[in-house]
């Protein structure tokens, strides 16, 4: 089963009525109430994008991450979660300048098995991944942001800079993903 762990994007209810449009099995915990123990329940996680930050959110982030690697269980973060992600392993980030919103051509610059060579995305963000650690790999970049896909070497574990709940071409890669 899979467990969407809900950091309070405005986007995770477009995600939810994907994943249910779909009949891909899921639960939401919102960050705050899930309960670190439960997680040997689920094969799969997915981290939402968030409105603000929080060090107890980003606590717990941090450890549903160390627990998927640990265990092998595929993770998917968007947004937050891949940012929550480079920094949990040892990455940073920055802040933008201006707001990254809208529609944003990617290019995959190393193969996959959640994207195709080109995607038509929606970003929204204000901060980016500015520098992976040695155990990421960039999977795909746009012209705005060299890290718009990272993978956890030789593990189903993934994030993205963009929010695929938000276009045709990010849906695919979240079954993609749901898939594996």
């Amino acid at each position: 089963m899979l467990l969407v762990v809900d950091n309070g994007s405005v986007y995770t209810t477009n995600l939810t009525d994907f994943l249910k449009e779909k009949n891909i099995l899921f639960e939401k915990q919102p960050t705050q109430f899930l309960d670190i123990t439960s997680l040997e329940k689920y094969d799969s996680v997915i981290l939402s994008g968030r409105r603000k930050n929080d060090k107890k959110i980003n606590e717990i982030n941090s450890k549903v991450i160390v627990y998927s690697i640990q265990n092998n269980v595929k993770l998917l973060g968007i947004c937050y979660g891949a940012e929550i992600l480079a920094l949990t392993l040892g990455g940073t980030i920055r802040k933008i300048p201006i707001l990254q919103k809208g529609n944003e051509i990617i290019q995959t610059v190393k193969d996959n098995p959640i994207a195709s060579k080109s995607l038509n995305v929606f970003e929204s963000h204000r901060f980016e991944i500015s520098r992976l650690p040695d155990i990421l790999i960039q999977i795909a970049e746009s012209k705005n942001c060299k890290y718009e896909i990272i993978q956890y070497k030789k593990k189903a574990i993934f994030g993205t800079q963009f929010h695929p709940e938000m276009s045709l071409d990010g849906q695919n890669l979240i079954e993609k993903f749901c898939l594996l």
